[in-house]
């Protein structure tokens, strides 16, 4: 079975297939290929020895054991291997094809980088592949919505201007009730700390900027969060193809930083912002160095805990086991700082097996949740792998420091029936934090 079997209707990758031609095509393969991937693509190209030997890493591959086509050399070989070896010379129904496996079939989580005896790094294959898809216009309907929002107002979820600070404004006085003299400061200049979130969090999720404020007003902390353009950290635009908005994505963040001459960052639990403000933005923009110090939430509460500003009296006490994002685990190595801060808030937890660096994704990672309804079904067949590996377990409790990991989780465990509940470090802190300034 191949891409051409399994393809999935889509409204955009539809309209924007049809209005192909196979200049258009031959001109982004080469503006892609030869304008920026350069060698280190070729390297990969030549390199690849089509041992199949990265099949048993990746969750898509594993969910569907009698399908090659899933593998991560399958995938390839559908997508950029064929534009290689065709010279940019594919049809229409082909790019359609390679844009599906590109957004929906892969997480680009890495995780194979670990099975290749060469080292082919999979993931950024795949966002070449994305880059050349999305220079012709052939992108999943929702995950394109969400970049153009980023282009609009620049945050993910078309959250307006006055709705941000109403968001703000809001936790803080529902904090107050709890803490009277809390206060969530905007726009503060000098402060050691800017408290950076994602478009989710003012949309769906209100309830962690309260817990956000609350574990910063508890350590007594010198903070303050944006409320002009910048203040969301995520970045669809990176998993679309669009690094030009990426870049200029990034470029805001930073100089909002600089503007409230602010000690460092420290960003809420997303895996994927993180990697686009410390890895990969910063990179397309050029700069030799972060403009401000960028500092992931692990990294922050671990610091708040071992220094005892925040003090936790009575730990959890339900067994729980611990996701490790890729973007924070195999992108960066927070694996043992995230399982210092789980210990020091819950008396048991139970291990995956593997984790750490080679944990299996969560399957929402990469944009492929943002691709939407049309491809749910996809993302939750290609992940039973990560759904066997919850229920060995047999815990009911699942901490995971990452928006998207959430995401693709519950839907995992709702559609297998795993019983289980998430939680981010955020809830398991604010929950058993000692509060001496609540009233």
């Amino acid at each position: 079975m191949g891409i051409a079997d399994r393809r999935i209707e889509d409204g955009n990758l539809m309209q924007a297939v049809a209005k192909l031609t196979p200049e258009k095509i031959k001109a982004a393969y080469e503006l892609v290929t030869k304008g920026e991937a350069g060698a280190r693509l070729s390297t990969y190209y030549q390199s690849c020895m089509r041992c199949g030997m990265c099949a048993q890493a990746c969750h898509f591959s594993i969910s569907h054991p009698d399908d090659p086509s899933y593998t991560p050399v399958g995938k390839m070989d559908q997508t950029m291997w064929k534009l290689i070896r065709q010279k940019g010379e594919v049809t229409p129904d082909e790019v359609y094809g390679m844009a599906q496996i590109a957004y929906t079939e892969c997480n680009m989580c890495k995780r194979c980088v670990h099975y290749c005896p060469v080292g082919i790094d999979t993931g950024f294959i795949t966002s070449l592949v994305r880059r050349f898809c999305y220079r012709l216009g052939v992108v999943p309907t929702y995950i394109l919505d969400t970049a153009h929002s980023h282009s609009a107002v620049m945050n993910q979820m078309w959250v307006k201007q006055d709705e941000w600070i109403d968001s703000l404004i809001w936790q803080e006085d529902e904090a107050r009730g709890e803490f009277p003299n809390l206060r969530v400061p905007l726009e503060k200049e000098g402060a050691e700390i800017l408290y950076s979130v994602i478009a989710p969090e003012p949309k769906f999720r209100t309830q962690l900027i309260y817990q956000a404020a609350a574990i910063m007003h508890e350590a007594g902390l010198d903070w303050t969060m944006p409320a002009l353009p910048g203040w969301d950290n995520s970045d669809m635009c990176m998993f679309v193809g669009d690094s030009e908005m990426m870049g200029r994505l990034k470029r805001c963040h930073y100089e909002m930083a600089q503007r409230l001459k602010v000690k460092r960052i420290v960003m809420g639990e997303c895996g994927h912002a993180f990697r686009s403000v410390y890895d990969t933005g910063n990179r397309w923009l050029g700069f030799k160095d972060w403009p401000v110090p960028v500092v992931h939430s692990v990294e922050f509460f671990w610091e708040l805990l071992t220094t005892g500003k925040i003090k936790i009296p009575k730990k959890f006490d339900k067994p729980v086991t611990i996701h490790d994002p890729c973007n924070i685990t195999r992108g960066y190595g927070l694996m043992d700082k995230l399982r210092e801060v789980v210990h020091m808030l819950c008396d048991k937890v139970v291990e995956m097996s593997p984790n750490r660096e080679h944990t299996i994704c969560c399957c929402a990672g990469g944009g492929i949740i943002n691709c939407g309804p049309p491809f749910k079904s996809v993302r939750v067949a290609g992940n039973k792998a990560k759904a066997d590996q919850l229920a060995a377990t047999g815990v009911e409790y699942l901490v995971a420091p990452c928006h998207n990991c959430h995401g693709g989780l519950e839907d995992i465990i709702g559609h297998y029936k795993l019983g289980m509940h998430t939680k981010f470090l955020g809830d398991l802190i604010y929950q058993l934090m000692e509060k001496t300034r609540a009233e």
